[in-house]
């Protein structure tokens, strides 16, 4: 028997749908439903590494973590990548299959990866009790509708009601649920069969009026009126729009021990690493935004990944911060380099095929003496192992193309089973690892910390408080929602 199945869909993108889906996912854990999250097209450099290999966008995994599941290849079948402003690497289930134009995609490729998108979500539903589908974009944008795998070209395929999604924040919530059903064909306007109003400040009953008018426009009965959910902005997010709100000094923390700075790359990933260090309460993360110095009285600069090494050293110069790191570090400040950030901070990196982006080779910033090669099989895998400085447990996970070696990666950051990760310059203030997520374990963030300002370490147990946050907007969405209602519009998918 094929599962229940729901669909999200946003009148626009940065409604609020992976938020919401995470936090439904609880409830219907809670339930004691077997619930799987499912989005079959993301865009997005922040991306999860698979048990068995293989990688999927963030947001399907933390959906993933909601429902109690390790993330799956099958949550996310097709992955989009930015690596510049026209071209992306495609990944499905799990694995690079290429680099694509978005002209090229748009028109020819994603009627072809309909098939992989379907073969995933027919695994699923033969697993589980109800899957939550998040949508992409809008379906508004009705240019895009001819190959669409995404929203309502998938709401139609395999048969899932959809509940549409608008942000009041924004303004003109009504002019954009009523006008989606106003632009939509008669067949997709009928998947639609409630909405939803998110991140509304103040007493929803203020809006009352507002919910009767669309429901008077468009037939469809309003699901609740979610308030600001603090939780929903203190989990880990994907979407690299709310690096603009956490840029600049004046969005840190006031009189903390720590201040820590990340330059915003062009094409920064996995920048969620951060997380447990904003989480700290005696720790300030600014990410600095182009155009403006690195504040050189920072006690670190943590450089992030980035989907396009040999263009982001090009963008990171052109910003003047290749000259505010060396600074830093000439003054005795502390510099940590994750993934394609370790890679700029070496000698050299040569991308001769642009395998991870821009091609050629370009000297990096020189604070460790190494050099990158970019070559072979993306390596994608989880990973556990001990710090080589204070032999203290850590887990996280590789994504990464190309292999670093020289001098310095003879002093490695971490011993992971028989192999070593990373390089540790000489004087031991210059860092860096292919391992994301390091900061999540506990012990080693509190030596990390220490070493930096002795006292400044907090008791946080980070993956507790990131289950804390999730079952805080379950809470949230429960009170806000007629949940009994949503679930009752899932229906039997029509996949067989």
């Amino acid at each position: 028997m094929n599962a229940k199945v729901l669909m999200f869909q946003g009148t626009g993108s940065d409604v609020g749908k992976s938020t919401l889906v995470a936090g439904l996912c609880r409830l219907a854990k809670r339930r004691g439903l077997s619930v799987a999250p499912f989005k079959s097209q993301n865009m997005s450099n922040n991306a999860a590494a698979c048990v068995d290999g293989g990688e999927i966008g963030r947001a399907q995994a933390l959906q993933a973590r909601a429902c109690g599941l390790a993330p799956h290849i099958d949550f996310n079948p097709v992955l989009l990548k930015p690596q510049s402003d026209q071209t992306a690497q495609v990944v499905v289930h799990g694995q690079v299959m290429n680099t694509s134009t978005a002209s090229d995609y748009m028109t020819e490729q994603r009627s072809h990866l309909k098939l992989a998108v379907l073969q995933s979500f027919t695994r699923l539903s033969k697993q589980y009790d109800l899957i939550l589908i998040e949508g992409a974009g809008s379906p508004a944008e009705i240019n895009l509708r001819p190959h669409d795998i995404a929203n309502m070209g998938l709401a139609l395929a395999v048969g899932a009601p959809v509940c549409l999604i608008g942000d009041i924040d924004r303004g003109g919530v009504i002019a954009a649920i009523a006008g989606t059903q106003q632009v939509l064909s008669d067949e997709d306007a009928r998947m639609i069969t409630s909405f939803i109003i998110n991140r509304f400040r103040g007493d929803p009953r203020l809006f009352d009026d507002g919910v009767s008018a669309i429901e008077a426009i468009t037939g469809w009965p309003c699901r609740g009126v979610v308030p600001w959910l603090p939780s929903a902005l203190r989990l880990p997010q994907e979407d690299a729009v709310v690096l603009d709100s956490w840029s600049g000094r004046s969005a840190g923390k006031a009189n903390t021990d720590i201040l820590i700075a990340v330059p915003l790359l062009s094409r920064i990933a996995n920048f969620d690493d951060l997380d447990p260090l904003r989480a700290e309460p005696n720790v300030t993360v600014v990410f600095v935004p182009p155009g403006t110095a690195i504040p050189l009285d920072a006690s670190a600069v943590v450089i992030p990944g980035t989907k396009s090494t040999v263009g982001d050293m090009r963008f990171l110069v052109e910003q003047g911060w290749d000259h505010d790191i060396i600074a830093i570090a000439r003054s005795g400040g502390r510099v940590l380099g994750v993934c394609g950030g370790f890679q700029l901070l070496g000698r050299t990196i040569h991308d001769p095929d642009g395998l991870d982006g821009e091609a050629g080779s370009i000297e990096g910033i020189g604070l460790l003496d190494v050099e990158t090669h970019m070559q072979g099989k993306k390596n994608t895998r989880l990973v556990a192992g001990l710090c080589e400085r204070s032999n203290l447990k850590i887990t996280g996970y590789e994504i990464h193309m190309g292999k670093t070696s020289g001098p310095d990666s003879m002093h490695p950051m971490f011993k992971l089973g028989n192999q070593s990760d990373g390089a540790i310059s000489r004087d031991g203030r210059i860092e860096g690892t292919y391992v994301h997520g390091v900061f999540s374990s506990d012990a080693y963030r509190g030596w990390w910390l220490e070493s930096l300002k002795p006292g400044s370490a907090s008791q946080l147990q980070y993956e507790s408080s990131v289950e804390q946050e999730l079952d805080n907007l379950a809470d949230g969405l429960h009170e806000a929602l007629d949940i009994d209602a949503l679930f009752k519009d899932a229906a039997r998918s029509a996949v067989q």
